[in-house]
């Protein structure tokens, strides 16, 4: 697969308020300590999965995303919830994340400025896999 063919992810800023969670059966709440290899069979049935930040210093749910989008092919929405930073969100792109639900309080403007300050990088990541002078 080339670059230019790779689905681009831009990850969606969420307001605290504006996160819902109403049960529906097509969201999926995966604990931090969970393994995402042992719900690979049910991932067809879900459209979303909420991975879990309890603070900050708490970085499993980048390990969980990552193995979700390269090693399960995940294509819906990966979400980060809890103690999520907005010097945070250009990794949680880059490890798989397609939405993060900010802190109450968090201007979304600041936060959308983190993706302003670091535009390219040289590796690979969870959704663009060669390395940038491979492409």
């Amino acid at each position: 697969m080339t670059a230019s063919s790779q689905t681009k992810y831009t990850l969606q800023l969420v307001a605290n308020e504006d996160h819902v969670d109403d049960g529906d059966p097509k969201v999926m709440q995966l604990a931090n300590d969970a393994d995402p290899l042992a719900i690979e069979v049910c991932l067809a049935d879900v459209e979303r999965i909420d991975l879990n930040f309890p603070k900050f210093t708490d970085g499993r749910a980048y390990s969980q995303a990552f193995l979700l989008r390269r090693r399960l092919g995940f294509r819906g929405d990966i979400r980060a919830t809890g103690d999520v930073l907005i010097d945070q969100l250009v990794q949680m792109e880059r490890t798989g994340f397609s939405s993060a639900v900010l802190k109450e309080g968090v201007d979304a403007s600041a936060a959308q400025r983190q993706f302003e300050r670091f535009s390219g990088f040289y590796q690979g990541d969870a959704i663009h896999t060669a390395p940038h002078f491979a492409t």
